[in-house]
């Protein structure tokens, strides 16, 4: 998939018109059947099928529909198992770039990731009240290890206020299919769901917010490469480890970062040498020595662990040098030129475009980050930014934007842990 893109200086872009905001479409039944029809293809490719569970208690909506975020076939399986009820779609307003009219034809909510937007909420009981379910990736980004994402807190007050049934999609091989640091080669992995009925309208009278937001955590507890161990499912692509080092990006035998490359079915540190091996399974093998991490999220834990400890003793920090987009409306992503980012213990730093541009974002903004790789097949990406403008971050090579990210939620609850004590 790509993205528009324009040619601007920064004072040209900071100039335009911002969009005005506008209500949501509850999409009409060629644009419901549209959906489904692009989706088809895929979803017969993945042999894709489904279950049900507990859905009597949902009634016939509209529901809040929450859904994991593994891959780009996500919403193809959505349109497959809630066709043909009415629903809108939350998501990432980066998507309207170039096709607003489509975006919103087919019932999208534009929203900001990471950024707080309290127009949302009011959006989402708009179209409630229109009769139309909404569907919501409440990680807001893709998972990068197979694991869930960080929720926000206390969603269950969000849930009480639209008052209505909240249902789960759960994907199974998705993730195998098409894991985001893989640059977009999909392996041969059998896809199925299952829709679930997690808070009715009568859990809202009994279940407190902490509860509700209990019932969040579980649903979203996953580990797609131990399910993927545990049910035996075999990727034998040859291309399996490509782009592992983008959430690999430390060994654990000599503690160098940024050294490993993941290319066919190896990760190898190219500072001493070590190889491993990823075998059909998921699971990561030394060719020589110690096995430090066989799973893949438990070392993508223990990366986090180590950037946590540097976030705590102070010597976290990242400077890049960044290649910057800017986002103002919905008709282009503008490039504005060259700049640098810096992030440490007080958040992040852009500067750039001949020092017109001298962004500062605190700590305390958001509790992740927006960070993606081979972003709209362009490159990977660091995103920050406010409620009226997003600026992306284009990374040179040997910037780990994985690591950005761990970062950053780390930073957040470090200074809010700190607040909490001080108060």
């Amino acid at each position: 998939m790509k993205i528009k893109r324009t040619n601007k200086s920064y004072s040209e872009v900071m100039k335009l018109p911002k969009g005005q905001h506008k209500l949501p479409v509850k999409p009409n039944f060629l644009m419901k059947k549209l959906v489904n029809v692009i989706g088809a293809s895929e979803l017969k490719d993945v042999d894709f099928s489904y279950t049900s569970e507990d859905m009597e208690k949902a009634g016939d909506g509209p529901w809040l529909v929450l859904m994991n975020h593994s891959s780009f076939i996500d919403l193809s399986i959505a349109s497959k198992i809630l066709y043909p009820r009415p629903y809108n779609i939350v998501c990432t307003s980066d998507g309207f770039i170039g096709k607003e009219w489509l975006m919103r034809s087919i019932g999208c909510i534009p929203t900001k990731k990471f950024v707080t937007d309290l127009k949302l909420i009011s959006d989402m009981q708009y179209a409630a009240k229109q009769g139309s379910s909404i569907l919501l990736y409440p990680e807001a980004s893709y998972s990068f290890d197979g694991t869930a994402t960080r929720l926000p807190r206390r969603m269950g007050v969000l849930f009480k206020k639209l008052g209505i049934p909240i249902v789960m999609i759960t994907t199974y091989g998705a993730f195998a299919r098409d894991p985001l640091y893989n640059n977009l080669q999909k392996r041969n992995v059998k896809v199925t769901a299952n829709i679930k009925c997690i808070v009715s309208k009568e859990d809202y009278l009994s279940k407190s917010t902490k509860e509700i937001d209990l019932i969040l955590d579980e649903a979203f507890s996953f580990d797609y490469f131990k399910w993927q161990k545990d049910n035996n499912i075999v990727v034998n692509e040859p291309f399996r480890a490509d782009g592992l080092h983008r959430i690999l990006y430390k060994c654990p035998a000599c503690l160098s970062e940024g050294k490993t490359e993941g290319k066919a079915t190896l990760l190898t540190c190219t500072n001493c040498g070590k190889v491993y091996e990823m075998d059909e399974l998921g699971q990561m093998h030394a060719r020589e020595g110690e096995t430090e991490f066989s799973h893949i999220p438990d070392w993508y834990k223990w990366e986090r662990e180590c950037v946590k400890e540097e976030v705590i003793n102070g010597s976290y920090s990242l400077d890049a040098d960044v290649d910057i987009g800017l986002m103002v409306d919905f008709k282009s992503i503008y490039m504005v030129g060259e700049g640098h980012l810096h992030q440490d213990i007080n958040g992040f730093t852009l500067k750039g475009c001949g020092g017109e541009l001298d962004y500062s974002q605190g700590p305390l903004t958001c509790y992740s980050l927006y960070a993606d790789y081979y972003w709209y097949e362009i490159g990977d990406i660091i995103c920050i930014g406010d409620k009226d403008c997003l600026y992306y971050c284009f990374v040179k090579p040997g910037v780990n934007v994985a690591k950005a990210r761990l970062a950053t939620e780390e930073i957040f609850k470090h200074i809010r842990g700190q607040r909490k004590t001080d108060s």
